[in-house]
Formats: C-alpha cells, sequence, structure tokens
C-alpha cells in the first residue's frame, strides 16, 4: 500500500469516527432533553391528580363539618363539636393549598375566586348554626340546617368543584397525552442510538481487523527490511571500525614517523647553537686583525661572546633570534605529538565501568591541583555529588581537564572560585563545573571543543587539544558536554553522563 492510500484511509477513518463521536454526542444530547421533557410531563399529571385530590379534600372537609354539625345539633354531644370545629379549620388552608396548586391557571383562578365565596357563606352559616345551639335554640338551628341544605350556597360549591374538576380531567387528558408522545419519542431516539452504535462498532471492528492486517503485513515488511537493515548497518559498523582503526593506526604512524625527523632538527638546531659561537668568534678576530685590536681580551675565555661591532654584531643578533624560533617551533611540533600520539593511545584503550564515588574522586584531582589554585588565589567548592558507574580514568581525564582550565583562565587580579556540583535526572548523572573566570565569546562555544582550536588571547600554555579530548572521552561514555558562558561573566561546563553506564552503551565502535 503507498503513502497516499494509507494517509487517504488514516483520513477516513478519522473522519468516520469524528462523525461518529458526533453522532453519538447527539443522540446523547437529545436522550437527556427528551428524559427531562417526559420527566417534566410526568410532573403535571401528577400535578393534575394532586389539584383533583385537593379539591376532593375541600369538598370532604365541607361534608364532614356538616355531619358534624347535624350531630352536634341532634346529640348535643362534644366529640361531634370538636369534629365540626376541627373541619371548620382545615377547610381554609385546604382552599389555600388548591390556590396555589392552580396558580398557572386562569380558569381555575377564576373558579378559586367562586369557591372561596361559597365557602365563606357556608362557613358564616356553620357559625350561626353554633351560635343558636349554643344559646339551646334548637328550633333555629334545625331551621338553619333544612334552609342550608337546599340554599345556593352549597349547589354554587358543588358546581365549582364539578367545573374544577372538569377542567383538571381535560389537563389531565392533555398532559398524558404529551407525556406518552415524549416518551414514544425518547425510546424511538434510544433505538435508534442503539442501533447506531450497533453498526459503528460493527464498522470499527471491520476497520480494526482490516488495520490489524495490514499492520501484521507492515510488521512482516519491516521485519525483513530489518534483517537486511542489521546485515548493512553490521557491515557498515565493521568498516566503520576498521576505518577508525585505520585512521588511529595512521595517526600514530605519522606522529611516531614524523617524532624521528624532530629529533634530527633538534640535534641539528643544537649543533648549529654551538657552532654560532665558533663561527662569530672567527669573524670577530678576523675583525680585529683588521683594525690592528687586540685579538681576545686578557679576561676571556673560550664560551665568552666575542665582541662585534656594527653589521656584524646585528647579524649575531639575528642568528640568535632564528635559533630561537627555530628552537621553539620544534618544541612546539613535539607537544603536538606527544598529545596525538597520546590521543591515539586513549583511543584504543578499552573502557571498564565500576562504581565511582565522585566526590572522592573530584577531591582528589583538586589535591593535586591545590598549588596552582593556591597561586591563583581561588577556591574550589564541591558540592552534593551522585555517584555513578563508569571509566575511573576517563572520568579523571574529563575532571582534570575541566577544572585545570577553570583555574587557567580565571582573571587577573580576582580572587577565582571554581564550584563543582552535580544532580541525578531521568537515569542519567548532570556535573556543572562553574568559574568566575574571564568566559568565552558565544562565536566560540563550538570551536573550543575541536582539535587544535583555542579562543580567545593565546596568553596561556595550552595545544588546543584539551577540550576536543574531553568531548571525545564524554561520547564514549554514552554522555554529552556542552557550554554556557559570556566574555568576561565565566563558565560553566555541564556534563551528561549514564548513571550505570555500560560499555555496550557506546564503547563499543568507538
Amino acid at each position: 500500500m503507498t503513502a497516499d492510500a494509507t494517509r487517504r484511509r488514516a483520513v477516513w477513518q478519522i473522519l468516520l469516527l469524528a462523525a461518529g463521536f458526533f453522532v453519538l454526542v447527539a443522540i446523547s444530547l437529545t436522550s437527556v432533553i427528551l428524559v427531562n421533557q417526559a420527566r417534566e410531563d410526568n410532573g403535571w399529571v401528577v400535578h393534575t391528580v394532586e389539584v383533583e385530590n385537593q379539591v376532593n379534600t375541600v369538598l370532604l372537609e365541607l361534608r364532614r363539618a356538616e355531619s358534624a354539625a347535624r350531630g352536634h345539633l341532634l346529640t348535643l354531644g362534644p366529640q361531634f363539636l370538636a369534629d365540626h370545629d376541627a373541619a371548620v379549620a382545615g377547610i381554609i388552608p385546604d382552599v389555600n393549598r388548591l390556590a396555589e396548586l392552580t396558580a398557572d391557571n386562569p380558569v381555575q383562578i377564576a373558579n378559586i375566586q367562586k369557591l372561596r365565596l361559597a365557602i365563606g357563606q357556608r362557613l358564616a352559616q356553620f357559625a350561626q348554626e353554633m351560635d343558636f345551639i349554643k344559646r339551646s335554640d334548637r328550633v333555629s338551628a334545625t331551621e338553619l340546617v333544612r334552609q342550608a341544605a337546599g340554599s345556593d350556597t352549597t349547589g354554587s360549591i358543588r358546581d365549582v368543584a364539578t367545573a374544577m374538576l372538569a377542567e383538571e380531567n381535560r389537563l389531565f387528558a392533555q398532559r398524558t397525552r404529551k407525556a406518552d408522545r415524549t416518551q414514544v419519542l425518547a425510546s424511538s431516539v434510544t433505538i435508534a442510538g442503539s442501533s447506531f452504535v450497533i453498526a459503528l462498532a460493527g464498522l470499527s471492528i471491520f476497520l480494526v481487523r482490516r488495520s490489524a492486517r495490514a499492520r501484521d503485513d507492515a510488521e512482516a515488511q519491516l521485519r525483513d527490511s530489518n534483517l537486511n537493515l542489521e546485515s548493512i548497518v553490521g557491515e557498515r559498523t565493521a568498516d566503520l571500525r576498521e576505518a577508525n582503526e585505520e585512521i588511529q593506526r595512521f595517526a600514530y604512524i605519522v606522529s611516531h614517523d614524523l617524532r624521528s625527523p624532530l629529533v634530527n632538527i633538534m640535534g641539528f638546531t643544537s649543533e648549529l647553537e654551538e657552532l654560532r659561537g665558533d663561527i662569530f668568534r672567527r669573524i670577530a678576530t678576523l675583525g680585529r686583525v683588521a683594525s690592528s685590536s687586540p685579538l681576545v681580551p686578557e679576561n676571556a675565555t673560550d664560551d665568552a661572546e666575542p665582541a662585534l661591532d656594527g653589521a656584524d654584531r646585528q647579524l649575531s643578533q639575528d642568528f640568535t633570534e632564528a635559533l630561537g624560533f627555530i628552537k621553539s617551533s620544534i618544541a612546539k611540533m613535539d607537544r603536538l605529538i606527544t598529545a596525538i600520539l597520546n590521543l591515539t593511545r586513549e583511543g584504543r584503550r578499552e573502557f571498564r565501568p565500576v562504581p565511582i564515588d565522585t566526590r572522592e574522586l573530584i577531591e582528589g584531582i583538586v589535591s593535586t591541583v591545590a598549588h596552582q589554585a593556591a597561586e591563583a588565589e581561588a577556591q574550589i567548592r564541591i558540592e552534593a555529588l551522585p555517584g555513578i558507574v563508569s571509566d575511573r580514568l576517563a572520568l579523571e581525564q574529563i575532571f582534570s581537564n575541566l577544572i585545570d582550565n577553570a583555574l587557567k583562565y580565571l582573571k587577573p587580579g580576582v580572587p577565582g572560585e571554581v564550584t563543582v556540583q552535580g544532580r541525578t535526572k531521568l537515569g542519567f548523572a548532570i556535573f556543572e563545573i562553574s568559574d568566575n573566570g574571564r568566559g568565552v565569546d558565544p562565536k566560540d562555544h563550538q570551536r573550543i571543543f575541536d582539535l587544535f582550536r583555542r579562543a580567545g588571547p593565546q596568553d596561556r600554555p595550552g595545544q588546543g587539544i584539551g577540550l576536543a579530548h574531553v568531548r571525545a572521552l564524554v561520547r564514549r561514555l554514552g554522555g554529552t558536554i556542552s557550554v554556557a558562558s559570556e566574555l568576561h561573566k565565566g563558565s560553566t561546563f555541564t556534563i551528561t553522563l549514564p548513571a550505570a553506564w555500560t560499555a555496550t552503551q557506546r564503547d563499543g565502535n568507538a
């Protein structure tokens, strides 16, 4: 399958999943809305039933009051009086409750007003009946009960109550139909959503199986490619190792072969320096013979510098200066050859990981440069340092070079401060060597790690090999090195190394 086809299939799968997600969200929201609407509709149905019950409660209390009043009239029993008073006391609160329940319906509000008026009249009749009974005028009370039974008040209460119940029955039927429709719609949405989920699940299974087959095919191809790649990498690694060893042998041979002519040059330079005295002594003798001067001063020795005049003296000085340049160049060349030989020997050395107490190691290094630090009026602080598993000799060379550089490039006249600290993070040990020296220009941050390259004024001894050697060692140990510095503001070298290094991590082909 081509890359474009794979990309298109991935895009379609993403679009399909996104569409399915949005449809599911829409179905879920619709279901929630319909469920809430059904709950609200059912609440109105229950509300209608509650209003009907409250209407019947008012009528029941009125009948209870009438029955208790008649019983008290006939028997004058106190229990009937108490029952009547309780019924009368509950009528008005029941009417108020009914008014609250029907406050949303204008029709029922009008019916409540009529009901309040009729009930008020009936309660006044109850009060007058009780007053006649209290005055023992049972005849008047009986007549009043008979009149109340046939009056329009009782009929009005019954008619209003019937009208209210009819209105609630109408609302009950309407709200029941609406609730039923909402529940049917919610069920339909749920069924449709479930069907869609099932269809989406089936499609997802199909796509997953197809992707799994494609992945298996790709893995098979990748395994084949890896087998070929491993063989190619093995060949390239062997070639690289052979080339690296050849380069090291070449550097060693070249450096070793350069040493022989350099020794000859040094020998001939020494002979020239010895011949210089004889040559210029003869020149001085010939000059004195020509001028009839004394040949040699009375107190002169064989090694004494002959007295020369004019051009001969200038010639002697030029000869001496030329010999000095030759000797200093020879010495520099010898140091460079020695450094190259040391690098090639170090490159062939096998690293051995061992547990190292880095604080103890750095304290040993600091003790060896104590005299140098005292001359520079520098203080070296060693802060918390993590333990590490690595090559001890390589670490000694790394930290020795960095601490030596920190002391070498301090600012004159300023008390030096060198700090060594470390920490661990995600399986790596991070070391920082900071100083308050003259710093490095940011444009030279990479230059200082190149072989034979130095930055800033060349007023300190060195061949430009130390930091290149440090970087090579750090890389062989599977780590990195970087510098943060500005001119006249000091430098901080940061070394990151595996906390538990093994020779297979990096050293195999170094």
